[in-house]
């Protein structure tokens, strides 16, 4: 019951996103478009309950339990974000907005990522905490190894996405070379 209901919560996601967005940009309706997008946490709650339930109702822990954890702190993490990044793409593409710019090169781009790296930190607290409140309310009785397991995988994933921030930090990526092979000033003002 859980996993299709995660895939559920998914594709709504992505259906209210789109559906938010067209309303806003293309039916130009913004109110009416921000409400759908407002209504996105909603999904989240659906599952938190659903999950709570099942566990309730004699449900063994699983790994189901575990990506409904997993998915709800990914979602607290990186949904308003992706949401807002979607929203300035199509603020530009279909509304004459700016164009949203990229993450950059070098400390721009360092800072970007721990800043992501600090979504997914939120994210993995998010689904700790919720792993950890599965495992206690299952009680003693119940194996929950697979929460713990889950747990540790969390870990792991923000341990990693630390690692790929620090090599943006040790070893920052330089901005490409001038097109038209202009890259040495001197050799543009020469050629003039």
């Amino acid at each position: 019951m859980l996993v299709p209901l995660i895939i559920a919560c998914e594709v709504g996601f992505w259906v209210l996103l789109a559906g938010g967005l067209g309303l806003r940009y293309l039916a130009r309706m913004p109110w009416l478009g921000a409400a759908v997008l407002l209504c996105e946490p909603l999904l989240e709650l659906v599952l938190l309950v659903a999950t709570t339930l099942d566990l309730r109702n004699g449900g063994e822990p699983s790994w189901r339990h575990g990506l409904a954890a997993v998915y709800i702190g990914y979602t607290v993490g990186y949904g308003h974000y992706t949401v807002k990044w979607l929203d300035g793409h199509a603020a530009y593409r279909f509304a004459g907005g700016p164009k949203p710019p990229g993450p950059g090169y070098g400390r721009a781009r360092a800072v970007h990522e721990w800043k992501l790296w600090l979504r997914t930190l939120a994210g993995g607290a998010v689904a700790l905490a919720l792993l950890q409140g599965a495992i206690w309310y299952a009680g003693g009785a119940a194996d929950t190894s697979a929460l713990q397991e889950c747990q540790f995988a969390v870990l792991r994933a923000v341990g990693i996405h630390g690692i790929v921030a620090a090599t943006y930090t040790l070893r920052p990526r330089k901005a490409p070379a001038a097109a038209g092979g202009a890259a040495d000033p001197g050799l543009a003002k020469s050629e003039r």
